[in-house]
């Protein structure tokens, strides 16, 4: 029996924390130059010297890129808002229904809204005395599931009372997330209205010197990508887009492959994008716009762009199946 004046102290619930990048709050440049800042001041994502960054990022980047990004976001922005906020909400939400009362729930981003520490302040506040955190990155990454897991922990560590955690693991070789792009692929092929002479895979690029300071990254791309071409049993060719300033990256990139590939005879194309869980304005702006564009300038014929898994069944599948993996021995089998 509890004490009399003994503070409440709700427990017994476990919780799911599905975490993403993040996204502006609106396609303004105000809003963009609010996300731009706290995203590129992550020493995650941007590993230079803040003394000589951030007079750059302040003095430059955050005067010039707002309104060119936030034209971007406008072309891809939806009557649901950002697509990336948009879907991620809709997985939480369809995975909720799939798991039970007795397990929570929820979304968050890295940087903007919803915050990850109030989601989790929310709940440890419901009784969640057990997260699994979910990073929505099939490749390890420093710059994406570890700054996500980064936050959490940041947050946690300043809590008298923490939850026990879990996180979940990256999934880039794993059967069935090879076997939904299958898949998903399979199904956007078989409507369109001519056969892709090359399935062009483009993940998010990272500066080349994060492959020599040890991060996997690149190695898990390759791996995808290799397994996705064997499942569906024809070339799959990788690529890496959305380079940002003067370092070197990994390549190839993904605009000058599309540009290449038609003086390789290459004229009919689909591009898919494997990181990505969610379509966002990498996908749906740089490739479905920008990359199209590319490809057919340069005398391609046909292009399609083969969205995300997104909220569809087969996205959602993959997930169920992964949390409920990771969360064995907290939770029965259902």
């Amino acid at each position: 029996m509890r004490p009399e004046g003994h503070p409440p102290a709700p427990h017994g619930r476990v919780g799911v924390l599905l975490i993403n990048l993040g996204t502006p709050d609106a396609p303004t440049a105000p809003a963009v130059r609010r996300y731009l800042a706290e995203f590129l001041s992550d020493r995650r994502v941007v590993e230079i010297p803040p003394i000589a960054w951030q007079p750059i990022l302040r003095g430059i980047v955050l005067n010039t890129r707002p309104k060119k990004s936030a034209h971007a976001y406008g072309l891809v922005w939806t009557e649901h808002g950002s697509p990336l906020a948009h879907y991620t909400r809709s997985k939480a939400e369809k995975l909720q229904s799939s798991l039970g009362d007795g397990v929570m729930v929820d979304w968050a981003m890295r940087y903007g809204s919803p915050s990850i520490a109030d989601k989790l302040t929310a709940m440890m506040a419901a009784g969640c005395d057990r997260i699994l955190l979910a990073p929505m990155y099939p490749q390890y990454c420093a710059a994406t599931t570890a700054t996500a897991n980064d936050k959490a922990f940041a947050v946690l560590s300043g809590l008298r009372w923490q939850p026990a955690l879990r996180t979940l693991p990256p999934y880039y070789d794993d059967p069935a997330y090879i076997g939904a792009l299958k898949a998903s692929i399979e199904r956007a092929v078989a409507g369109l209205d001519f056969a892709p002479d090359l399935i062009l895979a483009s993940f998010h690029g990272m500066p080349q010197r994060t492959l020599a300071l040890g991060d996997p990254y690149h190695c898990h791309c390759q791996r995808t990508a290799r397994l996705l071409g064997e499942a569906l049993g024809r070339e799959v060719r990788i690529a890496f887009q959305s380079r940002f300033g003067r370092a070197k990256w990994l390549e190839p990139p993904t605009d000058q492959v599309l540009r290449a590939l038609p003086g390789e005879g290459i004229r009919k194309v689909a591009v898919v994008a494997p990181g990505f869980s969610v379509d966002c304005l990498e996908t749906l702006e740089e490739l479905a716009i920008r990359g199209r564009q590319s490809f057919l300038q340069a005398g391609g014929s046909d292009f399609a762009y083969i969205p995300c898994l997104n909220d569809g069944d087969d996205g959602i599948a993959l997930l169920r199946g992964l949390l409920a993996r990771e969360l064995a021995g907290w939770v029965a089998p259902s």
